[in-house]
């Protein structure tokens, strides 16, 4: 993949090319790229599709030594590699973390709408059991590493403390493999999830939410109905504060809507480019 430099360090991405509509989609942590595999298949016929691979443990370069990884240094990253890259009139489409929620509510001129699927928001943060226990984690010396290696085990995988609630089905253990081996083999990438972990303000996204009402551009949130993780209640409220934003639930669909409908997603997100 090709790599971008930024302050914090070199960020890898997925580049679809072509004239399109410009495309960029995140998810959160110790989640791959692959987690659009789908949604960008049924996208870059008629959108530029970018994937940045962030530092939340599935990258394969670590981060400087003194990089700032925590949620606001995170969004400085993607607002740096989209002026590396030159990119303008981006629709932004993130999908478990919150970060796109600082980035709104800080509206850089290359932003030109935002898609916020089941996500972080007010008080949910770290967001659920999962959440928590990942916060727990990354508190203790050595936890990252101690529970990445657990996850070698293919049933703990599915665990409701792991990744079992995210989505309705399994993930396909190759696609989690891939995932998880930075995390199971590099020091340094342990040591750039931790560093974030270890950042996280349990107050950040409350106290962002205000900020979203001067966000003047379009606003499409996009929550999965059997969300276990993230309350579809913060997905209402999201669209009452945004100016222009709308709210639609997905069916049949969990947290990581991206491996359980992609194609309904990506209509949701072909469309409203289409119309905005």
């Amino acid at each position: 993949m090709p790599q971008v430099q930024v302050g914090a360090g070199p960020i890898e991405y997925l580049d679809t090319g072509g004239d399109g509509p410009v495309v960029v989609l995140f998810g959160g942590l110790a989640i791959g790229p692959t987690l659009w595999t789908a949604v960008v298949q049924e996208l870059r016929g008629d959108h530029r599709c970018i994937v940045p691979t962030l530092p939340w443990g599935a990258h394969q370069t670590p981060m400087h030594e003194d990089a700032d990884l925590s949620l606001a240094g995170h969004a400085r990253i993607v607002s740096e590699t989209m002026e590396r890259l030159g990119l303008t009139d981006v629709t932004l489409v993130e999908n478990d973390t919150g970060m796109a929620q600082l980035i709104a509510a800080d509206a850089p001129d290359w932003l030109a709408r935002v898609v916020i699927t089941s996500c972080e928001a007010f008080d949910n943060y770290p967001p659920g059991i999962p959440g928590k226990v990942v916060g727990a984690v990354g508190k203790l010396p050595g936890g990252v590493n101690f529970a990445m290696q657990q996850l070698r085990v293919r049933p703990l995988r599915r665990s409701p403390l792991t990744f079992g609630l995210m989505t309705k089905r399994p993930i396909p253990h190759d696609m989690f493999d891939g995932w998880l081996e930075p995390l199971q083999t590099q020091k340094a990438i342990r040591r750039d999830l931790t560093k974030y972990l270890r950042a996280v303000d349990r107050q950040e996204f409350t106290r962002n939410a205000e900020r979203l009402r001067n966000f003047d551009r379009p606003a499409l949130i996009v929550w999965a109905a059997e969300d276990r993780v993230m309350p579809a209640e913060h997905g209402r409220r999201l669209a009452e504060l945004l100016p222009q934003g709308r709210y639609v639930e997905v069916a049949d669909s969990r947290t990581l809507i991206p491996l359980d409908q992609p194609a309904a997603l990506a209509r949701l997100i072909a469309e409203f480019v289409a119309e905005t």
